[in-house]
This record gives structure tokens, C-alpha cells and sequence, in this order.
């Protein structure tokens, strides 16, 4: 029991790296905008080609660890995570800081895609949709106390040392690592790629996939710009932030640990509930303009339905595999940091594009739209497994 309590919370740890290192990017907007002298809108840029060389990325790189053991492949990628981040810290201008930005990218998703099958591996069957929601919880961890604390420090010391500190925890985490995981996992057997990418002939994957797209779209139009949105649309001090990108992420991590408790009880059919509440939030946001509490409580209730997703879609994933298609589950391990960040992508694309055209007002209504589609896909998906008996 002491044994799983450690790998469990290297795990977590492993998360929270890879969650500060994609994060961070928002919290120190300004900082780099200054220092490599572009707008706001193109550092903005670094978190969509993050996202999207993450979601391209990861089910290629995913695939390809085949049969090989997967601890060994872990080990790889946190080596690439490593020099990716040390990279950044060292970026003489813009276009090397983006090229650091996407060896990163490139290993990140398959990293988190090995870790939950760990997870999924070392807990017991009652454990596993805790420990699940506990690694993705590693990411709000990161939200709640790694961004703040990191716009902190590059506030105070420059935002490279951020990287530099990313960097040499995760050497420090790789060592204890190579003492507690197992060495010899390997997914189920797969002679064929195309054996491994059957899964997704499956409606209920084809269907399940759009709705982290379309949760994450329609939250990061506004989170990615939630900085200037503090700043200059409702007029907080820059001081300030570092309390309002706290409070946003101890609203996302107390998210990730409730959507646990939702994989354990209704699942997916509790998310119906959970998307009119935060189409809701995100019309209000415009309207609250004027009254820059009530916009900010309205922005912490967005932070909270941000995760409430990842364990019942974790879980239905992994179900689906195990049961139909056991060669994939390292894959359909991956699928919710897939395309989690392909919305990403496509929210913080948006939200650039709506800020540049209609100012910071219109965010909401821009996320607004994902979450209207999001609830009638996962409708759809929901009618199906009612249908089905699944």
C-alpha cells in the first residue's frame, strides 16, 4: 500500500511538470511580449501551436511504442521534456522559443498518455477512477499554485528561471521514478499500427472525442487571455493577477477532484448539467464588464466546470478499449490530452482572433458557442449508450 501511495504520487508530480511547463505560457504573456518585443496576440500564438503540435503529435508517437516497454519510453520523453524546457530558458529570440515550445509539445501528450495507462495499471479497480482524476488533477495543481507562483518568480527574477526550475524537477522526478514504477509494462499485444488505430472506427470513440475538443475550445477562448482580460478589461492591478490565476486554478484543481466522484456516479450523463452551467457562465462574462467582481466570481465558476469532464471521459475511453479493443490502450489512454488540446488550439486560436476583431468583450460569447455544441454532442453520445446498453 506504501508502494502505491509513492507511485501514485510520482505520477501526480510527473503531471504537474508537464501541466506548468504548457501553462506557464499564460501567466507570463506580458513578460514575454516584452522581452522578445511582439504583441500580446502573437506570444498568444505560442499556446495554439502548442496545443496543436501536442494533439498532432501525440497519437503518432503513441502508436509507435507498440509492445516496447513503456517505462523505457517514458524515460525517452521526459529526456526530450527536459532539454525542450532547458531550450526555452535559453531562447535568444522568438523563433527559437517557439521551435523549444514544440520538442516539447511533441513528448508531452504521449507522456501523459503513458502515465494514466500506469495509473490504470497499478491501482486497484475502486482506485483507479481516483487515481485517474488525481493525475489529471497534477495539471490543476499546476494551475493552481505552478502558474501564480511562476508569474511570481518572472515578475521577480525573469521568466527564465521558470524553465530552468521546470527542468531540474523533472531530472529529480525521473530519478525517483526509475526506483518505484514497473519496468516491465507493456500495452496489450498489437502486431500492426493499423491494429491500434481501429478504435477509432467505433461511434461511441468517434463521438467521444469531439467533446473534450469542444469543452477546452470553449474555455480557452477566454482562458488564454485571462491575463489581459483581468488587466484590461475589468481593470485589476497587475499584482493582482497572480491572486486571480490562484483563485482560477484552485477552481480548476477543486474541478478535476469533484469529476472524479462524477466517473464514480452518472458519469457522462451528470455533463449535460455541467455544460448549460457553463454556456451560461460564459454569456453572462460580457455583461459583467462593469461590475469586475461579479465578472470575476463569473470567471472562477468557468475555472470550475473546466475539468469536470476528465475522469468520466478518461474512463469511457478505457472502458471502450478494454473491452473491444486492448491493443489500443495506451492510445485511448491518450485520447482526452489529444484532443483536450486540439480545443485548446482551436479556443486560444479564436479567442486571438475575437480579441484582435472585437475587443475582449466578445470572448464569452465566442466560448459560449463550443459549449452550445459540445451539449448536443454529448447528447447524441449519451442517447447512443442508452441505446446500446454500453
Amino acid at each position: 500500500m506504501k508502494r502505491f501511495g509513492v507511485q501514485s504520487a510520482l505520477l501526480v508530480a510527473l503531471s504537474f511538470v508537464l501541466g506548468m511547463s504548457e501553462y506557464i505560457i499564460i501567466g507570463i504573456l506580458n513578460d514575454l511580449a516584452a522581452t522578445f518585443d511582439v504583441s500580446i496576440t502573437k506570444v498568444g500564438f505560442l499556446v495554439t501551436s502548442f496545443a496543436f503540435i501536442y494533439a498532432l503529435a501525440t497519437p503518432i508517437v503513441t502508436v509507435m511504442v507498440g509492445k516496447h516497454r513503456l517505462y523505457n519510453a517514458l524515460t525517452l520523453l521526459f529526456i526530450v521534456f527536459t532539454i525542450g524546457n532547458i531550450l526555452t530558458a535559453l531562447a535568444p529570440n522568438y523563433t527559437i522559443l517557439n521551435i523549444s515550445r514544440i520538442i516539447t509539445a511533441v513528448v508531452s501528450g504521449p507522456a501523459v498518455s503513458i502515465s494514466i495507462t500506469f495509473a490504470a495499471f497499478i491501482a486497484p479497480p475502486r482506485k483507479r477512477a481516483w487515481l485517474v482524476s488525481w493525475v489529471f488533477s497534477g495539471f490543476s495543481v499546476a494551475s493552481v499554485f505552478g502558474v501564480p507562483l511562476g508569474t511570481w518568480m518572472s515578475d521577480h527574477w525573469g521568466w527564465r528561471v521558470v524553465f530552468w526550475i521546470i527542468a531540474g524537477i523533472t531530472i529529480i522526478l525521473m530519478i525517483l521514478v526509475s526506483r518505484s514504477l514497473p519496468k516491465e509494462l507493456t500495452q496489450g499485444p498489437a502486431t500492426r499500427i493499423i491494429e491500434q488505430l481501429a478504435i477509432f472506427k467505433d461511434k461511441r470513440i468517434m463521438l467521444g472525442i469531439l467533446l473534450p475538443t469542444l469543452n477546452l475550445a470553449g474555455v480557452y477562448v477566454v482562458y488564454t487571455y485571462l491575463r489581459p482580460l483581468a488587466v484590461s478589461g475589468l481593470h485589476f492591478s497587475d499584482n493582482f493577477v497572480t491572486v486571480v490565476l490562484f483563485a482560477y486554478g484552485f477552481a480548476a484543481l477543486l474541478s478535476n477532484q469533484i469529476s472524479g466522484r462524477i466517473a464514480n456516479q452518472e458519469g457522462l450523463k451528470t455533463m449535460e448539467k455541467v455544460y448549460l452551467f457553463q454556456g451560461l457562465s460564459l454569456l453572462l462574462l460580457p455583461l459583467f464588464f462593469d461590475f469586475k467582481w461579479i465578472a470575476l466570481l463569473d470567471l472562477f465558476v468557468l475555472g470550475f466546470t473546466m475539468y469536470l469532464l476528465n475522469s468520466p471521459i478518461q474512463i469511457f475511453y478505457m472502458g471502450v478499449a478494454e473491452s473491444s479493443y486492448p491493443q489500443s490502450m495506451v492510445l485511448s489512454s491518450s485520447f482526452n490530452s489529444i484532443f483536450s488540446n486540439l480545443g485548446i488550439a482551436i479556443g486560444s486560436a479564436t479567442g486571438g482572433g475575437l480579441v484582435s476583431s472585437f475587443g475582449l468583450k466578445s470572448l464569452g460569447i465566442g466560448g459560449a458557442v463550443y459549449t452550445a455544441i459540445a451539449l448536443v454532442v454529448l447528447l447524441v453520445l449519451n442517447h447512443h449508450l442508452r441505446q446500446n446498453e454500453y
